[in-house]
């Protein structure tokens, strides 16, 4: 029966030769039928075969294939070490160098590898629901819905595990969110969550949708990194049951999220919100964005300091930030890297006197140690991780967040695809990977000769300079030691420190 399958498989060849020769949509299948497929196959396996074959260690982008190699085994408790050296030009230009001490601190790292916020939050207006969080490292928005429900349910399980908090994204708050992690609930232009029937921002649902819920604070987002002052859309094939009650739309309609906010319009109006919002939930509230017009963060500030009223924490997220979909012009060319973005914002606020007062949070491919460090250093309490920790629960960088057929099931609504995904599992992993970057960072802190990465000082953070010569990391983003390190900051870490 050999002759007949090879008739039917020259059948079916002749059949594609026949439709190459005569379409004509694709030149290169009209003038190479059938060969010309392969270019086509090869460019739709082109990421793997980058990612697997071609590309060195330190090549890839996002993330590196060392970067994720640490990720994945932190997250697996497996060994994260590397051999025989590094594999990094050690002399390259804006190489960041951890100066360490002699004398090291020799006290024994706890498992959990406890790392508390530096700052009380929402202790400067005196919010009913402040509290300390008991991590300086928490997860980043991601929302239900451009992440799968399991997805979800591993992020929120494993913040319960570890004790870290939970940004719900900008999605809504569903019931994948439920399993026991302490939320921050962040809404957008869509004010899913928290609106009325026309779409417009709502108190009443606000308070309704966060009641008896472990909700601890939230976060208005006025732009993210990867995609500042675009709108979008959710088509309504994808606005499935869950979605639409997660979100607090009409199921199978399509559901816009405007480019701005409707409930203020400038600084005043956004003050007057932000104080609105804490007060009828009685939470610390704060902000979410990217940067791009330094006046904004000058005349937001002096706004601040003139009426003492104001959020409660400020998030900045980098231009590198990633998301789900967005596009390529924004991706690439608007907003400032986090470096930049949170030195132009931290000075704005630090003119003012502000930044004892208010908690920093920064975002932007910080969830590894050298980065996470760098921040502390540079004034941010708070860093929030969100691509890392998809690694951590099995993310393998397919890049294919935006057609919803990611093969791991974390970015995709496919329930075929999403089975793979075990929330249990995950879940460990994600405590592994969260506890593990702390873990990391108090070792290098221990290294330094302090015991909390916010008081890496000029003295242990040097930055190579084109010319060889090295210099502080604060003097190379601009941001005054003096302040990061003032007396009224290192006390606040000290006390931190003491708690249990």
């Amino acid at each position: 029966m050999w002759w007949l399958w090879l008739l039917i498989l020259l059948v079916v060849l002749l059949v594609v030769v026949i439709y190459d020769l005569t379409q004509r949509q694709h030149a290169i299948l009209r003038n190479f039928p059938l060969i010309g497929h392969l270019r086509y196959l090869i460019e739709l396996m082109g990421p793997e075969l980058r990612q697997y074959v071609v590309a060195d260690n330190d090549e890839e982008k996002p993330f590196s294939r060392d970067e994720r190699r640490w990720v994945y085994a932190t997250a697996k408790k497996e060994n994260s070490y590397f051999g025989f050296g590094s594999d990094d030009d050690l002399t390259q230009p804006n190489r960041v160098v951890f100066r360490h001490t002699p004398f090291p601190l020799a006290e024994p790292i706890p498992a959990t590898a406890p790392i508390p916020c530096t700052k009380i939050l929402g202790k400067w207006r005196e919010r009913p629901g402040a509290f300390r969080p008991a991590s300086a490292v928490n997860l980043s928005g991601m929302s239900f819905g451009s992440l799968s429900g399991a997805a979800i349910q591993a992020l929120n399980r494993g913040a319960a595990i570890d004790g870290c908090l939970h940004n719900t994204g900008e999605g809504g708050l569903s019931q994948h969110h439920l399993h026991g992690g302490d939320l921050i609930f962040q809404f957008g232009t869509g004010y899913f969550g928290c609106r009325d029937h026309t779409g417009l921002f709502s108190s009443d649902v606000l308070v309704e949708t966060i009641s008896n819920l472990p909700v601890r604070a939230i976060e208005i987002k006025l732009s993210q990194g990867a995609k500042p002052g675009v709108g979008g859309m959710l088509p309504a094939a994808k606005v499935t049951k869950e979605i639409a009650v997660a979100r607090n739309v009409p199921q199978g309609h399509d559901v816009v999220s405007p480019s701005a906010h409707s409930a203020f319009s400038d600084i005043p109006t956004l003050i007057e919100f932000v104080e609105h919002v804490a007060d009828v939930t009685g939470m610390p509230v704060g902000i979410k964005s990217a940067v791009g017009q330094v006046d904004f963060w000058v005349r937001l500030a002096r706004h601040m300091a003139r009426t003492g009223k104001g959020p409660d924490f400020i998030n900045v997220d980098g231009g590198e930030g990633g998301t789900g979909a967005g596009p390529l012009v924004f991706a690439d060319h608007v907003a400032l890297p986090f470096w930049e973005a949170f030195s132009l914002v931290h000075k704005a606020f630090a003119d003012v006197g502000l930044t004892n007062e208010l908690i920093f949070a920064g975002a932007g491919r910080l969830g590894l140690p050298t980065q996470a460090a760098m921040a502390m250093a540079m004034g941010v309490d708070m860093v929030n991780v969100g691509r890392e920790a998809m690694l951590a629960i099995g993310c393998v960088q397919a890049q294919k967040c935006h057609t919803g057929h990611c093969p791991t099931g974390v970015a995709t609504q496919s329930k075929w695809l999403e089975r793979g995904l075990d929330p249990t599992d995950k879940a460990v992993r994600l405590a592994n990977y969260m506890s593990g970057l702390r873990y990391e960072l108090l070792r290098l802190s221990y290294a330094c000769g302090v015991r909390h990465p916010a008081l890496l000082g000029p003295a242990e953070v040097s930055v190579r300079w084109v010319d060889g010569r090295y210099r502080s990391l604060h003097d190379h983003y601009g941001v005054d030691s003096s302040v990061t390190h003032s007396a009224e900051r290192v006390n606040n870490i000290k006390e931190a420190l003491v708690l249990p």
